[in-house]
Formats: C-alpha cells, sequence, structure tokens
C-alpha cells in the first residue's frame, strides 16, 4: 500500500468522494450554487403556480368517467346543504304547529343571509323529506358562488340556524352538508395538523442539540433539511402541470424531506467528526466522510427514491402526488448531502463546535473523547448477540412474528366519520341523525347520464324506469331525484341507497344500481353513458384499486431494491437479508397498527378507542414509506460493517465495530423521526392518528431490534457467505469503488495519510 500519493495509491473515483471533494476546494461556489438552486426552484414554482389534482384526476373507473362528463360538461354543482329539524321526543311529529312554524322560521332564516338560493320546504309539493316516522323533516338548499370554496362563506347561514334553534328548544335544528362540514373539520383540525408540521422542526432540533452538544453542528441538518424542502415546494409547482399535486402531497414531503434531510446530514456530519476526534486533519476528515458517509447516503438517497416511485404504479392520482413530491425531496436532500454540506463543513472548520451546550457535548459524554468508542450500551447488547446469534436471531425473529401476527386479521376501509372523528364534533352527531331517519339520503349516489339528447323520448323513459326499478329492487327507499341539463345533455339522478353508513350494505346496494338496475334500464338507449358516483361509489372503487396496485407495487419496490442492494454492495446475501429484515420491519408496524387501532388494545392510551378498521390507504403508503426510511439505518450500518471488513478486520470484529461505531448517529436519526412521527400520532383525526403510530412503531422497532439484534445476529450466523456474489453475477456493474480502509492517523510527516484498498 503506498502513501499520500507515492506508488500505487489510487483516486477515489465515486460520485460522492467527487462531490465532496470538488465542493471543499470550491467552497464559496457550491453554497452559492445551492443557493441559487433553492431561490430559482422556489421562484420558477411560484411563477408556474400549482396544479392540484382535481376530482377527475383522483381515481380511475366510474368515479373518474363521472366526474369527467360533469368537467367536460362545464357544469359547477352547487354546495348543497341541509338543515334537520327533528322532535327531542315522540310528542312533536312535523304535522304540528310548532314544528311547521320552526320549518318556516329556518327557511326564512336562510334566505335572509342571501347566500343561498333553491331553498326547498319539506312541505312543498312533491318534496319528499318527512321521515316515515313523521318527527324528521330537511330543510335543503344551495350556497352561492364556487362550490369549492363555499365552506369559506357558509358561517352567515349556520350562525342564522343557529339563532332559529335558540329559539325551539322541543326540536334539534342542526345544518349539515359540504360547505357546513368543511368549514367545521378546518376549524377543529386544520390549526391542529398545521401546528403539528410546525413542531416538527423545533422536535428535530432540540434531539440534534442533544446528539452533537453544540449548537451549529445542531443547526447544520436542520437548515438543510428545510432548504431542501423549500427548493422542493418550488419544484412541485413546476411539475405539478405535468403531474397535479395536493395538499396531502405537500404535508408528506414535509415528514419526509425533513426525515431524509436531517438523516443524510447527520450520517456526514457524525462521520466527519468522528474522524477528526481520531486525529485527521480537517481535510482528510472531510475525505473519509465523503467516500464512506456519503456514498451510504446516495446508495441510501436512490433506494428510497425507488420505493417512493412505487406509488406512481397505484393510478391514484393522490398517491402519485405524494410518491413524486417524496422522490423529489429525498433526490433535493441526497445531492445537498454530498454537496454543499462538505462545502459547509470545510468554511466552517472547527467553529461548527460553536454555541457547546455543557455536559451535552460529545467529548465530555464519551469515553476519553474518542468518538469512535461507540456506545456502551450497544457494546453490552452486541456481546450477547455476538455470543449467541442463532438464539438472538430465533427470540428478535419469535418477537417480531408475535407482533406482526395481528395483521393476519386486517380490516381496511374507508372509516366513516364517527370512527375518523368519534363524538368530538356536533356535526358527526347530525350526520348519524340524518342517516337513520332518511338511509343513504346524506350521501346519495349519484348517476351521471350523458346522452345525444338527454330530452328525447327513448332517454327520459330510461331514467324514468331506472327511478322505479332503483326502488323495486331494493337498492333505495327514495326519494329518487332527477336534476335535467339539456343545455350540456347530462342529467343528475340522486338515488339515497339502502344502508346508508353501514358501508357494506350501502355497497350491496350500489352493485344492484350498477349491475342490474342500470344494464336493464339506462343500458338499453344507444348512445348513453351512466357512471355512478357519490361517497359511497368513490370509497368502493379507491378501494378496489388499491387492492388492485398492491402487487405491481410491491413487486417493482422489492425487485429494485434487491437489485440496487446487490449492485450497491456485490452482495447476493446482503440484497436477500435487508429485503427479508424490511420486510419483517413492516410486518410489525401492521401488527401493532391491527392491535391498537382494529382490536383496540391500548387504544385508550393514543385515543383511538371504537375506531374497528385501519384506512384502506395505509398499508400501502407504510409499504412504500417504511420499506425506504428502513433503507437509510441498513445501508449505514452495513456499509460500515463492510469498510470495516476491508481493513482486515475479522467478521465478528467487523459487525462489532460497525453497529457499535453506527449506533450513535441511528439512535439519533430514529428518535428524530420517532418523535416527529409520534407527534402526528397525537392528531385527532384517526387516519392521521393511524399513520403517525405505524410509521414511529416501525421506526423504533427498525433502528432497535432490526439493526441492533436481527442484522448482527444473522450476519455473525453468515460470516464469510456475508458477502457471497455467485460467478454469473460477478459481471454486474461494480459501484462499491467509493469504500476505503483508513489506517489510523500518523505523526509527522505522515500525518492524514490514507491508505485505499486496491
Amino acid at each position: 500500500m503506498a502513501r499520500n500519493g507515492e506508488g500505487r495509491d489510487r483516486r477515489v473515483r465515486g460520485f460522492a468522494a467527487r462531490a465532496g471533494g470538488w465542493s471543499v476546494r470550491h467552497r464559496w461556489a457550491a453554497v452559492g450554487i445551492w443557493v441559487l438552486f433553492v431561490v430559482l426552484a422556489m421562484g420558477l414554482g411560484s411563477a408556474a403556480g400549482r396544479v392540484d389534482v382535481s376530482d377527475g384526476d383522483q381515481l380511475s373507473g366510474e368515479t373518474s368517467r363521472a366526474a369527467r362528463i360533469v368537467d367536460d360538461a362545464g357544469i359547477d354543482e352547487p354546495a348543497g346543504e341541509t338543515v334537520l329539524v327533528q322532535a327531542r321526543d315522540g310528542r312533536l311529529t312535523a304535522t304540528a304547529p310548532e314544528f311547521r312554524k320552526a320549518v318556516a322560521d329556518v327557511v326564512a332564516a336562510v334566505q335572509g343571509t342571501g347566500a343561498v338560493t333553491n331553498v326547498r320546504s319539506p312541505y312543498a309539493a312533491g318534496a319528499q323529506t318527512v321521515s316515515r316516522d313523521g318527527r324528521t323533516a330537511l330543510v335543503q338548499f344551495d350556497m352561492r358562488g364556487d362550490p369549492d370554496t363555499a365552506s369559506d362563506r357558509v358561517e352567515p347561514v349556520l350562525k342564522a340556524v343557529e339563532g332559529v334553534a335558540d329559539d325551539h328548544d322541543a326540536l334539534r335544528i342542526e345544518e349539515i352538508g359540504g360547505a357546513s362540514m368543511g368549514k367545521t373539520f378546518d376549524d377543529a383540525f386544520g390549526d391542529d395538523f398545521q401546528r403539528a408540521e410546525y413542531s416538527a422542526v423545533p422536535v428535530a432540533l432540540g434531539i440534534l442539540l442533544i446528539a452533537f452538544g453544540a449548537l451549529v453542528a445542531a443547526l447544520l441538518p436542520v437548515a438543510l433539511a428545510i432548504t431542501a424542502i423549500m427548493a422542493t415546494m418550488g419544484l412541485m409547482g413546476v411539475v405539478s402541470h405535468l403531474q397535479p399535486m395536493s395538499e396531502t402531497a405537500n404535508s408528506v414531503m414535509l415528514l419526509v424531506g425533513l426525515a431524509v434531510g436531517v438523516d443524510y446530514c447527520l450520517f456526514y456530519l457524525r462521520r466527519e467528526r468522528e474522524e477528526r476526534m481520531k486525529g485527521h486533519d480537517p481535510k482528510t476528515a472531510l475525505r473519509v466522510a465523503a467516500a464512506t458517509s456519503g456514498r451510504a447516503i446516495i446508495v441510501s438517497g436512490v433506494t428510497v427514491c425507488v420505493a417512493m416511485a412505487g406509488m406512481m404504479f397505484t393510478g391514484l392520482a393522490e398517491f402519485q402526488a405524494m410518491g413524486l413530491a417524496s422522490l423529489m425531496v429525498v433526490a433535493v436532500a441526497m445531492v445537498g448531502s454530498v454537496t454543499v454540506l462538505p462545502a459547509l463543513l470545510s468554511l466552517l472548520g472547527e467553529r461548527v463546535e460553536k454555541g457547546r451546550i455543557p455536559f451535552l457535548h460529545p467529548t465530555r459524554r464519551r469515553n476519553g473523547g474518542n468518538g469512535n468508542d461507540g456506545s456502551r450500551f450497544w457494546k453490552r447488547v452486541l456481546t450477547v448477540v455476538l455470543a449467541r446469534p442463532a438464539v438472538s436471531v430465533v427470540v428478535a425473529v419469535g418477537a417480531l412474528l408475535a407482533i406482526a401476527a395481528p395483521a393476519l386479521g386486517m380490516k381496511t376501509q374507508n372509516l366513516t366519520l364517527d370512527q375518523e372523528f368519534g363524538d368530538s364534533l356536533p356535526i358527526v352527531q347530525t350526520y348519524d341523525r340524518v342517516n337513520a331517519a332518511f338511509p343513504g339520503g346524506s350521501d346519495p349516489a349519484e348517476v351521471v347520464v350523458r346522452a345525444d339528447d338527454i330530452n328525447s323520448a327513448a332517454v327520459r323513459d330510461a331514467i324514468a324506469d331506472f327511478r322505479a326499478q332503483a326502488v323495486s329492487s331494493g337498492a333505495s327507499r327514495g326519494p329518487v331525484e332527477v336534476t335535467v341539463h339539456g343545455g350540456q345533455n347530462v342529467a343528475f339522478i340522486d338515488v339515497p341507497l339502502v344502508g346508508g353508513s353501514d358501508q357494506g350494505r350501502a355497497e350491496q346496494s350500489l352493485a344492484l344500481l350498477r349491475d342490474r338496475v342500470r344494464p336493464d334500464t339506462l343500458g338499453t338507449v344507444d348512445g348513453v353513458e351512466a357512471p355512478i358516483t357519490g361517497q359511497v361509489a368513490g370509497s368502493k372503487d379507491f378501494n378496489d384499486q388499491i387492492v388492485g396496485s398492491v402487487v405491481p407495487v410491491f413487486v417493482f419496490v422489492v425487485v429494485f431494491a434487491f437489485l440496487l442492494m446487490l449492485l450497491s454492495f456485490r452482495s447476493l446475501t446482503v440484497a436477500i437479508t435487508s429485503i427479508a429484515l424490511n420486510l419483517l420491519s413492516v410486518g410489525a408496524a401492521y401488527g401493532i397498527l391491527v392491535a391498537v387501532f382494529q382490536n383496540g388494545w391500548g387504544a385508550s392510551l393514543v385515543g383511538a378507542e371504537g375506531v374497528g378498521a385501519i384506512i384502506s390507504w395505509l398499508p400501502l403508503f407504510l409499504f412504500v414509506i417504511l420499506f425506504g426510511l428502513s433503507m437509510d439505518y441498513h445501508v449505514f450500518v452495513v456499509s460500515r460493517i463492510k469498510e470495516a471488513r476491508l481493513q482486515g478486520r475479522s467478521s465478528h470484529d467487523a459487525i462489532r465495530h460497525g453497529v457499535v461505531t453506527t449506533a450513535g448517529v441511528v439512535t439519533s436519526a430514529a428518535v428524530i423521526m420517532v418523535a416527529v412521527f409520534s407527534i402526528f400520532g397525537t392528531l385527532s383525526m384517526q387516519s392521521f392518528k393511524q399513520m403517525g403510530v405505524g410509521l414511529a412503531a416501525a421506526i423504533l422497532i427498525d433502528a432497535t431490534v432490526i439493526r441492533g439484534v436481527l442484522l448482527p445476529a444473522v450476519m455473525a450466523l453468515l460470516g464469510e457467505r456475508n458477502w457471497y456474489l455467485p460467478k454469473w453475477l460477478r459481471r454486474l456493474p461494480d459501484l462499491t469503488h467509493d469504500e476505503v480502509a483508513l489506517d489510523a492517523p500518523r505523526t509527522g510527516s505522515d500525518e492524514g495519510a490514507v491508505r485505499v484498498s486496491p
């Protein structure tokens, strides 16, 4: 081996090392280019504007076809509102004078606001909005103006209805509809969700302060993550003209961007710090960090990007938006970590230790000030694991399988309002009362009929037959209402479904309409298109599409992750074990979700009593996100183990060294992720609570049981077989050229010498 360019010293050829070296040599240029990129991305995004996912883009199938017919016809369906008037006991009925007076007062009050139109009284000729028992009646009307912004204008109407309710104590008088529900949910949970997003950054900063013990060092990862997120927000605006985005995609991007941005910077910064604490000069420390942690960041980042790309195979616009946004923020954070970060560290030098916090700085916490000593706790754990690896594998796998076992009974569905929000909002109880009195009335199925001539006799007769058979078939109890838009040759048929808020029974009624009633009536007329949409139809179409996309997403993510691991480590064994361990981690997360939210074990601890199901989109979402994020730790730990093996250490010693020396950074990164995801587990909406709890539990398991026990135990059992690559695979591209073996720092003229393995 030669030193400092003598003999056959070899320059490191990988992208991470080259990028880090260029950034150190051109520090101000690297920082300037990054700042310019962030500013340009934000400027372009602002200029381009953002195109959001429309109703027609949300799903394929009938729901999407119905939305496109409405969009093509240029029809803006108004935001409909309903006022429930209901006797509190059995004495009053809709025929009582007091009841009639209350209905008249509601009609006058809402008309008096000037914000509504098309007010329909339950006593009008032909109206069928008095319940069978006579105790409930509905006053219906539409909000004026753009239906998408109706929730911003509904407050005067809500106040008018509340005023009438105060004057009639014997009756329940409550408003419900798209606008009122939107306003109620925004008021109750909009600020809640924003606070969770904003609190994620201070939480991450606090944990980094503990990890680094210095303010400047703690601020670097947060600054990198925030600038990566800002740049991605701008890029999302540009890309949205090809792939529409959404608020949900924005929130997921923020979560993923904060997690990986902080993680990648943490990996790089801790390695640079470690090398300096071992005695290497600053330039050598940065070279080592670039060639080792920098390479691990690129391998991990590309793997996470591939996992996020799996969402594109769902065919669901919302998932595609989330996948693309997450992919972009990971790519931006990855590039920033291996380019601008080395430049900043070179510029700061020893000043990265500015703002030291007493008793928290690593030189005070670690034995002898040597950052390579690792964690005492994990040393003790590794001693036990490596002494009895077979027992450790059996115990760890058994525990994970036991945790995952409840997932075998997983029941997924779109959560109903009472499941999503519980009894926390009065409007949820109003929804239940409307459904009890008029099953399916609050969320009717809507048949969107398009014909060459909507007013032709054949089409009119078919619509009349459909109305009659919808009731006679048992799919609906009525009233079935028809609205015709003659100029656009479009008609809407609203069909209250038998089953109401009972999703299973309502889907049976929907199937009757789609499979029997429609073909026998509207299907007999040439040129008629009649997709059926609505809340129940949308939920069913969404679930069907999610189920249909599970296999292609799973295959894509697993196969490409396997190939990336194979190329990056040139080991068939590492590729197989990485996939197996990640699947165990995901399975354990599923088991915890089912145990808590479906079976109710410990549900009171997280405020999830009575949910009884997992929201339908979550399992696939969790699989993609967790599979990607878990690779962070796996790549980082295995890279360090292989590096130690290349230095000539024995297998057991390399495993011990790799796990112990990465334990601190993996623990810090995991604590940040768990803390950030746990914040979302405190939200009131069960869908976000389930997402937060699932992600936090999986990351915690992955960083402890998987990486601290199972990975070293499996690798110890395999020994040299960890690096097995069949001869027929050795022609694959070699992506391992950044791996270096380092001597201890030297003194004199050899200070900081680096020995590179051939």
